[in-house]
């Protein structure tokens, strides 16, 4: 059993009253980590999965004296893929109201419904937590530093999805394969969200290939045969799925800032080298840069949320192409980070950027000295 740095966090907020949420792509250990923590309870638990159409049709439109004679004398509820049960938010909410000396436990693998209703319904009665692929530091914990160092490559390419890691090469191929094509935006697919599943495949392929570079709607619209509403609204989807998050761009003062740019990175780089169905090693490959880049920005997100961390995320560039890979606001001040794959290249911020923030911290982050940034 690999430990999740969440387990700790989670544990903390037991019998205190909220429903616990724990949101994140499928595959990476929600129902694994919700078993650990009900066993660890060890109080009578009742599991309901959204994956299960007969669960989905005993809890729609239920009454109160229905759901005390479902919920019985157990004192755990754990509610699984809540996603896919219909008004799940009024659901949750008639259980939190009705039966507050039953623990509450919800995993979700999208937000497209879930947040929008539980927003609503569950303010001030629930406590929300992610969960990610495993992370660098979680392996590291769990085998050692030196190991996971040594397989720094291979994680580039294959990623960190709990059953890939477990796997040898060929199979892991084959899980990435199937989590791509389909598995990992299933939600979409079942709740209509997408009318040209075809169109989403060609989409996520162009993404895949401007990784680590400024992405234009309109653009991708005239390359995938869509119009640059279509392809904002299946991107929105997408990151609520868990599949891709956006970076935007940072502009406040410079007047050759670019406003409105925005990055997109994969939260796994298994998954983006899967859609391209591309798992030659880093020596064969021009696009090593771009994967050091998502590998390290998807371990700073997992980093910032397993310790409570929210900084304001962005990249920076001007018209004439100056550029900074990534920057945090946080303590009311900039910090500023280069990304280069081979150790000992110098870089320094642009005069441009540095005349507009000033008193900006900045630092190099390279494969020999990573570990910090990632929460090791």
């Amino acid at each position: 059993m690999i430990e999740r740095a969440q387990l700790p966090s989670i544990q903390k907020w037991l019998g205190k009253g909220k429903a616990i949420i724990l949101i994140g792509p499928r595959q990476v250990g929600k129902t694994t980590l919700i078993r650990q923590i009900s066993e660890t309870i060890n109080r009578k638990t009742l599991w309901l999965t959204g994956d299960d159409p007969e669960a989905r049709a005993l809890l729609e439109n239920i009454s109160l004296a229905r759901m005390q004679l479902l919920v019985g004398a157990n004192e755990v509820l754990v509610v699984d893929e809540a996603q896919r049960f219909r008004n799940a938010g009024q659901t949750l909410k008639l259980i939190t109201d009705h039966l507050p000396q039953v623990q509450l436990l919800i995993t979700g693998s999208s937000s497209i419904d879930l947040a929008a209703e539980t927003k609503e319904s569950l303010v001030g009665r629930k406590i929300e937590f992610q969960l990610y692929p495993l992370s660098f530091a979680e392996m590291s914990a769990h085998h050692g530093y030196l190991k996971e160092r040594s397989l720094l490559e291979h994680r580039m390419i294959y990623g960190y999805y709990p059953e890939v890691v477990q796997r040898e090469q060929q199979q892991a191929e084959r899980v990435l394969g199937d989590l791509s094509e389909g598995l990992m935006y299933k939600d979409l697919l079942s709740l209509d969200q997408i009318k040209k599943p075809s169109l989403l495949i060609k989409l996520l392929q162009a993404l895949a290939l401007q990784l680590g570079s400024e992405v234009s709607f309109h653009e991708l619209g005239q390359l995938i045969g869509a119009d640059p509403v279509t392809v904002e609204r299946y991107v929105d989807l997408l990151e609520q799925s868990f599949v891709l998050f956006r970076l935007p761009s940072l502009s406040r003062n410079s007047r050759n800032e670019i406003k409105k740019g925005r990055k997109i990175y994969f939260y796994d780089n298994g998954i983006r080298n899967a859609i391209l169905k591309n798992f030659s090693p880093l020596a064969l490959r021009p696009d090593t840069g771009a994967l050091w880049e998502n590998f390290l920005i998807a371990e700073r997100l997992k980093r910032n949320a397993y310790a409570s961390l929210f900084p304001n995320r962005y990249f920076w560039r001007t018209t004439s192409q100056q550029e900074v890979d990534y920057v945090e606001e946080y303590g009311g001040k900039l910090h500023a980070f280069e990304f280069k794959w081979k150790a000992g290249k110098k870089a320094h911020l642009p005069a441009a950027f540095l005349a507009t923030y000033p008193d900006t911290a900045f630092q190099v982050i390279d494969k020999e000295n990573f570990e910090a940034f990632i929460g090791l």
